[in-house]
């Protein structure tokens, strides 16, 4: 497992790290938000000069009406003048006009590159997920990849849609005004400058708070909408062992904990909007006692008074919306760094750099000294060497933890060993091209999922372009033309999600169908008929012996009936092979499988 696994799984529900990893953490977003923005240079150069053009247009407002007080209006009372006054007031109305004309033209850009980000991180999101392998989603749980795409890309969406140009607007229009109004007064400047102290302290005390606050609000959504997407996910579960009330008391102290960790956000926010107004009396109090002395001893004109009141009462406006973006700022920045996690995973089992193209396979299976563990504490085959002929049909048997899932996940190539090398045809499966891999190797479990769709489109999972006649004979293959025929459209009815509309035994029939209809050189049955009744699994026994015919099978099953067609039994212990024969040779024996036959028959008296 690579470093960035185990940041991306391990450390999910941490929210404190080291300097370090929160410098580590901070250059991967950083670098996520540069590839998502890079493609788009061009719409963000355009976006910033217009906003640019927008600020400087906005900012000359109290300097025309300073020129407009201590000139234009002398001119015309004094002089009958009154063409400055018309010209001032035409260039205030002209540069109102152009800044709001600037503004609408920058929330049209901003959108366009908001969603654009977003449609791209998405995408990409949901690309890299289904490339990861099966190793990271039985660690991540799926409640958390939901979170990746909901909340925190919706955390994301508030700062660049909203908080983003908060800031950039904000900062902007402060840097402005702060021109501005050196150029108009200095002094009054000067005092501004001075209140930036207090004022940096306050906004750094609120960003440090915030960023505490905001991760640990990440980490308890995400908790709690893992606990909602596995309780509705498990609900059969759920009302079959009565585990409402528990569930109801576990949520609730998780969204009781989520509700203390906003509230004390908001707590931050009652101490930063007071503050902010705070020092922005204090300092229009300074300059109107200052410029109102200097106004009397004739040292300051009355218009640059009033400008500078302005010019100082729009500086701290855009602050709270500064503190706003910090916000959204802080949330983001969270998620960023949850979905920068994800996207920084790697395969454990990666396609090969020059793949090794298998057009046609004949099934020949071969365990070379292999040597696997789920960790270094958890070698589950040591030492394995099997060989498989092509053709041959072979049953996995033994008990929970002895190996058998775990050979066939390394023959899928869900996993790969961690010594030796297992190969199809003597092609190690490392190098194998991953089409060719997937056309001549195919899983069925007892799972049997069924996606959203017609039953005709998950028969086809493996073989999209099948016609409908290939799609029946498929099913009339495996002895589930019948019931599929028998549902209200046909092999055109809905299955609705997950396949709630067909029974478990239906659905178990459609996957092997599926896998008839893939037609590839190896086929695995892993426990693909525990779901099945008695007379469902005769109907299966039958429908086996066309579908395994000419190809090689592996077969894992605890129900002994069904290994009687192998042509030969695996018992496995502790990931290793005790016993290796053919059915009815083990059963005449005295062995590990013999004992299980005896203790299956009696059960079956």
């Amino acid at each position: 497992m690579t470093p960035s696994t185990v940041q991306g799984t391990r450390g999910e529900d941490r929210h404190e790290y080291t300097k370090e990893e929160s410098k580590a953490i901070r250059t991967r977003s950083l670098r996520l938000l540069g590839s998502l923005i890079s493609p788009m240079k061009g719409l963000v150069a355009l976006t910033a000069l217009v906003l640019v053009a927008s600020t400087g247009l906005r900012v000359l407002g109290p300097a025309l009406i300073a020129y407009g007080i201590d000139t234009a209006l002398p001119a015309a009372v004094d002089q009958a003048d009154w063409m400055p006054a018309f010209g001032v007031v035409a260039v205030y109305i002209v540069t109102g006009v152009a800044g709001a004309a600037l503004i609408g033209w920058f929330t049209v850009l901003s959108a366009r590159l908001t969603q654009a980000v977003l449609m791209n991180l998405r995408t990409r999101i949901f690309r890299h997920t289904q490339r990861l392998s099966l190793e990271f989603h039985e660690t991540y749980t799926s409640g958390r990849i939901i979170s990746r795409q909901t909340s925190d890309l919706e955390s994301i969406r508030e700062l660049l849609d909203g908080g983003l140009n908060q800031l950039v607007q904000g900062s902007l229009y402060g840097i402005f005004t702060l021109v501005a109004l050196f150029l108009l007064d200095w002094q009054s400047g000067a005092v501004l400058v001075l209140m930036g102290v207090p004022l940096a302290l306050l906004m750094r005390w609120f960003y440090l708070e915030s960023q505490k606050g905001f991760r640990l609000s990440r980490v308890v959504s995400a908790r709690l909408i893992v606990q909602f997407v596995e309780t509705m996910t498990g609900i059969r579960a759920v009302k079959a062992f009565r585990k409402e009330k528990r569930n109801d008391e576990e949520f609730g102290d998780i969204a009781d904990e989520y509700r203390s960790v906003n509230l004390k956000l908001v707590k931050l926010y009652g101490v930063l909007d007071p503050g902010l107004i705070l020092l922005a009396n204090i300092t229009m109090a300074v300059v109107l006692l200052w410029g109102g002395l200097r106004v009397v001893d004739g040292g300051l004109e009355i218009g640059v008074l009033l400008a500078a009141v302005l010019y100082i009462r729009n500086f701290f406006s855009p602050l709270e919306e500064i503190a706003m973006f910090l916000n959204s700022y802080q949330s983001a920045n969270a998620a960023l760094e949850k979905v920068s996690g994800v996207l920084e995973e790697e395969p454990t089992v990666p396609d090969p750099a020059a793949p090794v193209d298998l057009w046609t396979s004949k099934g020949h299976i071969r365990f070379d000294d292999v040597e696997f563990g789920y960790g270094s504490d958890r070698i589950v085959l040591p030492d394995f060497s099997l060989d498989i002929p092509a053709g041959q049909t072979i049953a996995l048997v033994g008990t929970t933890g002895a190996g058998k899932s775990t050979l066939a996940k390394l023959v899928s190539r869900f996993y790969d060993p961690t010594k030796g090398a297992v190969t199809l045809d003597g092609v190690d499966l490392r190098s194998l091209h991953p089409k060719d891999l997937r056309r001549a190797i195919v899983m069925v479990t007892q799972e049997a999922y069924l996606f959203s769709g017609t039953v005709a489109d998950n028969i086809a999972l493996g073989k999209p372009d099948a016609t409908l006649d290939e799609i029946q004979a498929a099913a009339r293959a495996v002895g589930a033309h019948g019931f599929i025929s028998a549902l209200p459209d046909g092999y055109a009815t809905d299955v609705n999600k997950r396949g709630g509309r067909v029974s478990a035994g239906q659905r178990q029939l459609i996957s092997f169908a599926r896998a008839f209809l893939a037609d590839p050189a190896v086929l695995i049955l892993d426990e693909a008929t525990a779901s099945l009744d008695i007379p469902s699994e005769r109907q299966i026994q039958e429908a086996l012996q066309t579908l395994l015919a000419d190809r090689t099978a592996i077969i894992i099953a605890h129900r002994l009936s069904t290994v009687a067609i192998a042509d030969r039994v695996l018992v496995m212990e502790h990931g290793r092979i005790i016993e290796d024969d053919t059915p009815a040779e083990l059963i005449a024996g005295t062995g590990k499988f013999a004992q299980l036959h005896a203790a299956w028959r009696e059960s079956l008296v």
